[in-house]
């Protein structure tokens, strides 16, 4: 036993290790096994969709996609009312604060603030915590009004780059929108791509200077930025058990605010977004072990802008599944001609690997577990999405989470049976329950899998 306790646990180190080796920006919250098994070492990314000639045919009106209307219009009208504004290389507005550090190129990517050509209150334009209940289009102006200011830098030296990535850095402290003075090496640019995975984004251009104004700073966040000897996991709970929200946090995460002082470094916004989310959700569901499980079967839901979520709590240890369901002419499905149906779960110890996912399973996984935290209630969760044609484009990984958040936060239809609480759930989903179950692992598990409960439960009667 202990020979095969020393092979498991030198496997394990050499898991974590890995994850150090092949992203070490990550090193910062990659502090056990657990960590290191919800991110995603490979780095693959989607190949662009090869079926772009079909826009050129269509041209908009045909709708030869299956969609109800034309996502790339959608993005060229939003981009079309802010495009006046960035005829020049200078430009002045106030920053939500908005940062984006890319992931290409690593260790050497570009990074630089996010800042619309507008004074005043922008706060809203980067957050998307407030933007449940927007029409597409409003969504789509704030994205595309942020212009991305980008500076070479290396992300294991986030505090020897100079005076515009400290700068950027600062400006991710602030408790609100800070003014700025921007100064680009050419016009910013933005084209107009075709791909249906390139999420909303506005222009882009080298930033030739960055000037901040006076700016208020966030005690909490200060407060974890300045304490060197904090690793990055425990500063990114502490804040968000302080009602700092997750945007907040991931910003200043991105920029290389948290961790012991010499190991800090900048992380991809792609990747930080995930490691926010998988840090939270795993604090959440150690404390949701802990508690006794509910008594009844659950089912929560919400819709917004194509997606439809419902949600699924059984009286069971603690288990959980993701199943998303994708129609022909959604985002990652738009030249299929069948349902498109894929998932991740996890038993009761958790993940081995990163969810194929991606990004999406932590973030619905944060808010599941925070949910039944609060509640201080344990329970197995299946949360089932189905995206329709009229999901016309990706927005990111935070449509999500705050559908599921919604969700969570409105009244559940409560069951005596679990068959009773499916039987509901595929009453509105235009899915059977056979391509659910084919496609997914633990909900299958559920329905089919005997238990000792229930053996007992029948001598008993």
């Amino acid at each position: 036993m202990r020979q095969l306790k020393s092979r498991g646990s030198s496997k394990r180190v050499k898991l974590v290790k890995k994850v150090r080796k092949v992203a070490p920006y990550l090193a910062p919250v990659v502090d056990g096994v657990e960590a290191a098994q919800d991110l995603d070492v490979t780095m693959q990314t989607l190949s662009p969709d090869s079926s772009q000639t079909r826009c050129l045919v269509c041209k908009g009106g045909k709708m030869l996609c299956g969609k109800s209307s034309c996502p790339l219009l959608h993005r060229l009208y939003s981009f079309l009312k802010i495009k006046p504004l960035l005829n020049k290389t200078d430009l002045e507005g106030s920053s939500p604060p908005g940062v984006f550090v890319g992931r290409f190129g690593y260790p050497k990517v570009y990074a630089g603030p996010l800042v619309p050509p507008i004074i005043g209150d922008t706060s809203i334009y980067d957050s998307p915590e407030d933007w449940m209940y927007l029409e597409l289009n409003q969504i789509l102006e704030y994205r595309y009004s942020l212009v991305r200011g980008m500076h070479r830098v290396t992300v294991t030296e986030p505090e020897q780059s100079g005076r515009i990535i400290d700068d950027t850095r600062d400006m991710t402290l602030a408790s609100g929108p800070v003014e700025t003075e921007v100064m680009f090496k050419k016009r910013p640019r933005r084209p107009l791509r075709l791909e249906s995975e390139v999420q909303p984004m506005g222009p882009s251009a080298m930033l030739e200077k960055f000037v901040l104004g006076t700016m208020k700073g966030h005690r909490r966040l200060e407060r974890a930025y300045e304490d060197r000897d904090l690793k990055a996991a425990p500063a990114i709970i502490d804040l968000y058990d302080n009602d700092v929200n997750l945007t907040k946090i991931t910003r200043a995460f991105s920029m290389g605010s948290f961790g012991i002082g010499p190991n800090r470094r900048m992380v991809p916004t792609r990747w930080s977004i995930t490691a926010v989310d998988s840090t939270v959700g795993r604090h959440f569901r150690s404390k949701v072990k802990e508690h006794p499980l509910i008594n009844e079967h659950r089912v929560y839901e919400h819709n917004f802008l194509g997606d439809h979520f419902k949600i699924l709590m059984s009286p069971e240890a603690w288990s959980y599944e993701l199943c998303e369901a994708w129609f022909p002419g959604t985002s990652w499905n738009p030249s299929g001609h069948h349902v498109g149906i894929c998932s991740d779960w996890e038993p009761y110890k958790g993940r081995t690997t990163y969810a194929s996912i991606g990004g999406c399973y932590y973030a619905v996984r944060a808010m599941a577990t925070e949910h039944l935290a609060k509640e201080r209630r344990q329970a197995s969760v299946v949360v089932l999405r189905e995206s329709r044609p009229s999901h016309l484009m990706p927005l990111g990984v935070w449509k999500c989470r705050e559908i599921v958040r919604e969700a969570l936060q409105q009244p559940y239809l409560h069951f005596d049976t679990r068959e009773q609480a499916i039987h509901y759930m595929m009453s509105d989903f235009k899915i059977d329950l056979k391509s659910w179950i084919e496609g997914g692992s633990l909900l299958a598990r559920q329905l089919y899998q005997r238990r000792l409960t229930d053996f007992i439960s029948k001598s008993k009667n």
